[in-house]
C-alpha cells in the first residue's frame, strides 16, 4: 500500500499530515533543548554545592588527614566529576540531536515545499487542459448549431418557388462552409478531448501517484530519523553511565574507607603532649611544725604544683623556632617535620650545585656553547645555600636530640620519684617535697671544661659560659646531653658537645 494508489485524492490531508510530522520534530527538538537546560543547570548547582562544602584553608588540611574528613572531601570530588558527565550529557543532546535535527527538519521543509509545489503545478496544467478542452467543446456546439440552422435555411430558400436559384446556390454555399467549420471544430474538440485524457490519465495514475509517493518515502524516512532522535535521547546518557557509575562507586569506597580506631588514633598522635599526669597532693601536717631548713633544701625550694592541662585554659603561647612552646610531643613531631623539608630541600639544591658544575665543565671544554663565568654568579649563591641548609639542619637536629634527650630523662626521673613516694613510710613534711630531678645525693663522675657557652632557656637544662669548670654527674647516655653541676649549685643538662672532658 502506498500513497499515491490509495491516496491519489487525497490531497488536503497528505498536506496536512505531513505539516503535523514536522512539526512534531520541532517539538521534539524544543523538548531536547529545555533538558539539556535542566542538565546544564543541574550541573552548575552540583558544582556550586561542591565548592561549597569542600574545606579550605591549614585547619581543614589538618581535618582533611581524619578519614571521615577526607571521604568527604573525596565524595565531593567525586560529585563535582559527576555533575561533568552532566554537562556531557547536555552538550551531546545539544549538538548530536538538536543542532542535527534542527539541519534535518530544515532540508525536510524544503522537499516538502517542492512536492507540494510539483503537485499543484500539475493540478495547475491539467486544470488548464480541462478549461481549453471546455472551450473547444462550446465552440464546436456553436458552430455545429449554426451549421444546422444554415443547412436548415438552405433547405427552405431551395424549396421556395419564389427564391432564386442564385439565392439558393447561395445558401447552399454558406451552409456547406458552415458545416465545414463546424467540422473543423469538431475535430478539434476530439483533438482536445484526446489530449485532456491522456494528460488526465498521465496526471492520476503516473504523476500524481509518484509525488504522493515521495512525499510517502520523505515522511517515512522523518519518522526514522526521528526514532533514531528518540533513542540517541537514551543512548547518550547509557555512554556516560559508567563514568557516571564509577562516580557512584567510588561514593560508596569514600564511605567504606572510613576507619574510626584510626581516626581515634590520628587524634591523639596529633594532640599527645607527652606530660605525665600530676601526682597526688601530698598532706602536709603543720602539727609536727616546721623543721629548719637544710642546705639540701635552701638549694632546691619546693617546687610549685603545676597547673592542670587538660582542665585548665591555656593562653596561646608566642611560637617560638624551635617549636618550645609545643607539648613535648608535639614539639617532635614538628622538628621531625621541619628536618624532613630541610632535608629535601638541601638535596635539591645540592643536585643544582652538581647540575651547575657540570654545565660549568661542558663549558669549560666546548667554550663556544658557553661562558664558564658566567655560572659563578649561580654556584657561589647555590653554595650559599648549600651552608645555610646544612646550618639549619644541625640547629634543628640538636633542638631534636635535645627534646628527645629531655623526654628520656624526665620519665626516668618520674619512675625514681614514685618508687620514693611509696618506700616511704614517715609522714611527709611540707618542705620535704625537693625538685623531683635531684633528690638523692650523687657521686661526681668527673670535671669537664665548657667550650662554648650554652644558653639553657628550656626546663632541665642550665646555662654555661665558655671555659667555665663544670661537675659532672650523669655522662652521656648515647642521646647527646649529660647533666653537670655548676660551681653556684645550678644543676642541669647541657649539650655534650659543648665541653671537654677533663683528664
Amino acid at each position: 500500500m502506498d500513497w499515491g494508489t490509495d491516496l491519489w485524492d487525497q490531497y488536503d490531508h497528505i498536506e496536512k499530515h505531513t505539516q503535523s510530522g514536522h512539526d512534531l520534530v520541532d517539538r521534539y527538538i524544543k523538548f531536547v533543548r529545555e533538558r539539556t537546560e535542566i542538565e546544564q543547570n543541574y550541573a552548575k548547582q552540583l558544582r556550586s554545592l561542591s565548592r561549597k562544602y569542600a574545606k579550605r584553608g591549614s585547619k581543614e588540611e589538618q581535618d582533611c588527614k581524619f578519614s571521615n574528613h577526607a571521604s568527604l572531601q573525596e565524595i565531593l570530588n567525586e560529585l563535582n566529576d559527576y555533575a561533568g558527565q552532566r554537562e556531557l550529557i547536555a552538550e551531546n543532546m545539544m549538538t548530536g540531536i538538536c543542532v542535527e535535527l534542527t539541519k534535518y527538519l530544515q532540508d525536510l521543509k524544503l522537499e516538502r515545499k517542492t512536492h507540494l509545489s510539483d503537485a499543484k503545478k500539475a493540478q495547475q496544467n491539467l486544470e488548464i487542459s480541462l478549461k481549453n478542452l471546455e472551450s473547444s467543446k462550446k465552440r464546436f456546439a456553436k458552430e455545429w448549431a449554426e451549421a444546422e440552422k444554415a443547412t436548415q435555411q438552405a433547405e427552405k430558400i431551395e424549396n421556395d418557388l419564389n427564391a432564386t436559384r442564385l439565392d439558393a446556390e447561395k445558401a447552399k454555399q454558406h451552409a456547406h462552409a458552415r458545416t465545414h467549420t463546424a467540422e473543423e471544430c469538431r475535430n478539434d474538440y476530439a483533438a482536445q478531448l484526446q489530449k485532456y485524457n491522456k494528460e488526465q490519465n498521465f496526471f492520476y495514475y503516473t504523476e500524481i501517484p509518484q509525488i504522493f509517493n515521495k512525499m510517502q518515502d520523505m515522511d517515512e524516512r522523518r519518522i526514522r530519523r526521528l526514532a533514531e532522535g528518540y533513542c540517541q535521547f537514551a543512548d547518550i546518557e547509557k555512554k556516560v553511565l559508567p563514568i557516571i557509575t564509577k562516580c557512584l562507586d567510588g561514593i560508596s569506597t569514600a564511605g567504606k574507607k572510613i576507619n574510626e580506631k584510626q581516626d581515634s588514633i590520628l587524634f591523639i598522635e596529633q594532640h599527645k603532649s607527652g606530660f605525665e599526669r600530676p601526682a597526688d597532693i601530698e598532706f602536709e601536717d603543720y602539727i609536727q611544725g616546721i623543721k629548719p631548713a637544710t642546705s639540701d633544701s635552701s638549694l632546691n625550694p619546693p617546687k610549685a604544683r603545676a597547673k592542670l592541662w587538660p582542665f585548665s585554659k591555656k593562653n596561646k603561647a608566642h611560637a617560638a623556632e624551635d617549636f618550645s612552646h609545643l607539648p613535648p610531643e608535639q614539639r617532635k613531631k614538628k622538628l621531625q617535620a621541619k628536618i624532613d623539608d630541610i632535608t629535601k630541600e638541601l638535596q635539591k639544591t645540592q643536585d643544582q650545585s652538581d647540575a651547575l658544575e657540570k654545565m660549568k665543565g661542558v663549558y669549560e671544554k666546548n667554550p663556544q656553547m658557553g661562558d664558564p663565568s658566567s655560572l659563578e654568579p649561580q654556584i657561589s649563591e647555590t653554595a650559599q645555600n648549600i651552608g645555610r641548609l646544612r646550618g639549619e639542619l644541625a640547629k634543628y637536629e640538636m633542638w631534636l636530640s635535645e627534646a628527645v634527650g629531655r623526654e628520656e630523662t624526665s620519665n626516668a626521673i618520674n619512675n625514681n620519684s614514685q618508687y620514693c613516694v611509696v618506700a616511704a613510710e614517715q609522714p611527709p613534711n611540707i618542705y620535704t617535697e625537693f625538685d623531683d630531678e635531684f633528690d638523692d645525693v650523687e657521686t661526681p663522675v668527673g670535671q669537664c671544661t665548657a667550650l662554648y657557652t650554652f644558653e639553657g632557656n628550656s626546663e632541665g637544662t642550665v646555662s654555661i659560659t665558655e671555659g667555665e669548670m663544670l661537675t659532672i654527674m650523669e655522662e652521656d647516655k648515647g642521646d647527646g646531653w649529660m647533666r653537670v653541676l655548676r660551681a653556684s649549685g645550678e644543676e642541669g643538662y647541657i649539650p655534650s658537645s659543648y665541653v671537654k672532658l677533663a683528664p
